[in-house]
């Protein structure tokens, strides 16, 4: 009879493991902006393995809580920025909870495939593989899961301002986070077996350094250039801005004049640049007409609009004419900030908080693009930017340049303006688009598709920008395989898993 392969044992114990969860979490945050120390997204990873290393369900579900708790509350703290600390307090908990759950996989992995695949190899490669499999699997849970879930914390997302950057226009965000958390693993594995005592060993993780840190950016093809004016009002647009009639359409509006006489192709205003629904408002549309007129290009502006007794909240092109015929509606309204889900349980916990929200958004289901002078734009509305459906159905209907509205008054002073500003120029890497990424308070940006910044205009000021934004043509290998990637990933990585238990029963 085979010698039974010894069980894994935890390398810390429960209490200095959930220390260790801990430090990571604070780490994991400090990758993201404000802080966007890239590079402590590695260790953060490999100090929440090392912790999981070992557990069993209940005290790997602890590690994952102090994590998934701490870090949320420490990543999304702006949430309590003008609704205090019980939305910031239940989104954390949430948040952090669902991030629990699913880490207990990735302890189950260390557990079982030791056992199933005792050999070097399997050591080296297949559990790291399957980690990294089972941590994209857990992002796209937590991103889609409740109510649509809420992909803001992906770790490749981490990786705006770093050289790994091009390698999601080859594998998609999710195909990044797979590669960064393969090497994590494969480097605590290194150091478990002491491997370096022979150099060969590790050439599989030096191959992944190379492939991070030396992948070129996808390329795509020039097709000409757009004159994109993009205007930051500055208004009062936050939730709880004491504001006179029409003073959100006049900001915009004064910050627009200084383009008049200028040539421009396409005028872009945040998403909440209306005071009204301009179909419903004559003094709004007819306002937003005389713009349109002034500076001779079609007017991209955002409200909330009603049809047929429904809400939507809506970006639309508005023409010289008068009318608007082009229209997309948000694809992924926020739960609690522009509709209630199951309002009346949510109502008896925290009523003074669930009645503020009145109006009930709906989903859109139009495409995410515009055209103008046969060039077709592609469009994310606020927090829409994270989803990958979103931006991928815009590139496929053949969008050459990316316009994001958002409004982020309600979080003047807080790291979300830079969060989402990150987010938008990992967008423009994976697509390798143009990005004109446009906001009621800043800060608003025009961001090459490599990822660098044309202009910038600083968060809290009123200011315009203009510039003759590059388009491209193809679909990068990202968007093109990056759907595909994240199924293998995540249905692979829980075969694999399922497969190592049945293995391992065997052994």
């Amino acid at each position: 009879m085979p010698e039974r392969p010894a069980p894994q044992r935890a390398p810390l114990p429960l209490w200095a493991a959930v220390l260790t969860a801990g430090a990571a979490a604070v780490l994991m945050d400090l990758a993201y902006p404000e802080g966007a120390v890239w590079v402590l997204a590695f260790p953060a990873v490999g100090l929440l393995l090392v912790a999981l290393i070992g557990r069993r369900f209940g005290g790997a579900l602890l590690v994952g809580l102090v994590y998934g708790v701490l870090f949320f509350a420490l990543l999304v703290s702006w949430t309590s920025r003008y609704l205090g600390p019980i939305p910031w307090g239940a989104l954390s908990v949430v948040e952090g909870g669902l991030t629990a759950f699913a880490l207990i996989p990735i302890a189950l992995a260390y557990r079982w495939l030791p056992r199933a695949f005792p050999g070097s190899a399997g050591r080296l490669l297949g559990l790291p593989a399957v980690v990294a499999a089972l941590w994209v699997g857990r992002e796209l849970f937590v991103g889609s899961w409740p109510y649509g879930g809420f992909p803001w914390a992906r770790l490749g997302m981490s990786q705006a301002e770093s050289p790994l950057a091009p390698v999601s226009s080859w594998l998609g965000v999710s195909g990044l986070s797979f590669l960064m958390v393969l090497l994590v693993a494969m480097l605590v594995e290194v150091m478990r077996l002491r491997l370096w005592r022979w150099p060969l060993r590790l050439s599989a993780p030096a191959v992944v350094i190379l492939v991070l840190l030396f992948t070129p950016l996808f390329p795509t093809s020039p097709s000409g250039s757009m004159r994109i004016a993009a205007v930051q009002g500055n208004g009062p647009t936050g939730y709880f801005d004491e504001r006179e009639a029409f003073a959100v359409i006049q900001a915009q509006t004064d910050a627009t004049a200084p383009l008049y006489g200028e040539d421009v192709d396409l005028l872009v205003w945040p998403e909440g640049s209306l005071d009204a629904d301009p179909f419903q408002n004559d003094a709004i549309a007819r306002r937003m007409t005389l713009v349109s007129n002034r500076i001779d290009a079609p007017l991209l502006a955002n409200a909330a609009t009603g049809r047929d007794d429904v809400y939507f909240n809506t970006s639309m092109l508005w023409t010289a004419d008068g009318t608007a015929t082009q229209l997309h509606d948000k694809r992924h309204p926020v739960p609690f900030g522009e509709y209630v889900p199951d309002r009346p349980f949510f109502n008896a916990l925290a009523p003074d908080l669930i009645g503020l929200i009145q109006r009930e958004y709906t989903p859109g289901s139009n495409p995410p693009v515009v055209e103008v002078d046969g060039v077709t734009i592609g469009l994310a509305i606020c927090f829409d930017v994270i989803y990958d459906d979103v931006i991928w159905e815009g590139l496929n209907d053949g969008a050459e340049v990316l316009v994001f509205q958002t409004n982020n008054a309600d979080f003047r002073g807080t790291d979300e303006n830079l969060q989402q500003l990150a987010f938008a120029r990992m967008r423009a890497i994976e697509t390798g688009r143009s990005v004109v990424n446009v906001s009621t308070v800043g800060t608003s940006q025009v961001i090459r598709a490599d990822g660098s910044t044309v202009t910038s205009l600083d968060a809290g000021e009123a200011g315009a920008m203009l510039d003759d934004v590059e388009l491209r043509t193809g679909l990068t290998a990202g968007v093109l395989l990056g759907p595909v990637i994240q199924q293998l990933l995540l249905w692979g990585g829980v075969g694999a898993l399922l497969f190592g238990w049945w293995r391992a029963r065997g052994r």
